[in-house]
């Protein structure tokens, strides 16, 4: 401080128009950010979902000329990593300003996926109280419903990530944590897609736990 194609076939569950967005998640924010690492081992693991279920992702970087490029270790673009529908610079806060022009780049994104109704956005990055916090309130006005990852999102000083999520959930987004949403968005087990999602879930269960203890505790 990521929209839908159609699959093979439906998803086992409701939400069909989800939209991963990853928000600023650069190298040289690592030294200042409050566990970083484990943020990124958060996105890390909602990458590998998306691409079980085909769900491409929206990134953004903060003044990139001044901050750097995304954190390597998400593969964002990379030949063996995520493909991103965007992955544009901003110097404003929110995500759907990103870009800077008279028609935001990440808006137009969101709505040419022309789903029937609104997407399901899934909020990461950082800074909890600043670019996650504005991000949100704009999908929020524009009547989509935002997930906010409570363990994928972070700040430089750790009292403003409660602070920011608890305003967070009073204007109306849902605060939840990366394998409850995980779990929201398969709906359904005995499908080869939940067989995929229960390996990353045991793959990462350390990992989560850890990330849990250290931004969930507040």
């Amino acid at each position: 401080m990521t929209p839908t194609t159609l699959l093979q076939r439906p998803p086992p569950c409701a939400l069909r128009s989800s939209c991963p967005s990853i928000c600023d998640l650069q190298e040289k924010f690592r030294p200042a950010i409050y566990e970083f690492p484990k943020v990124i081992a958060t996105a890390q693991k909602l990458l590998r979902a998306s691409q079980v279920l085909n769900i491409p992702v929206v990134a953004t970087t903060q003044n990139r000329a001044r901050l750097g490029e995304t954190c390597p270790e998400l593969k964002l673009d990379a030949p063996d990593g995520v493909k991103t529908v965007c992955h544009l610079d901003k110097t404003l806060f929110s995500m759907l300003h990103a870009d800077c022009s008279s028609t935001p780049e990440v808006e137009r994104v969101l709505d040419s996926f022309n789903a029937p109704g609104p997407l399901s956005a899934i909020v990461i990055g950082i800074e909890s109280h600043i670019c996650i916090t504005q991000t949100t309130l704009d999908l929020l006005k524009r009547k989509h419903k935002v997930y906010v990852i409570a363990d994928g999102v972070s700040s430089c000083n750790k009292e403003e990530i409660p602070i920011a999520l608890a305003r967070l959930r009073h204007e109306g987004a849902i605060v939840t944590t990366s394998e409850s949403f995980l779990y929201e968005l398969f709906g359904e087990a005995g499908t080869p897609e939940f067989k995929a999602l229960i390996n990353i879930v045991k793959e990462s269960s350390q990992t989560t736990k850890d990330t849990l203890q250290a931004l969930c505790k507040f």
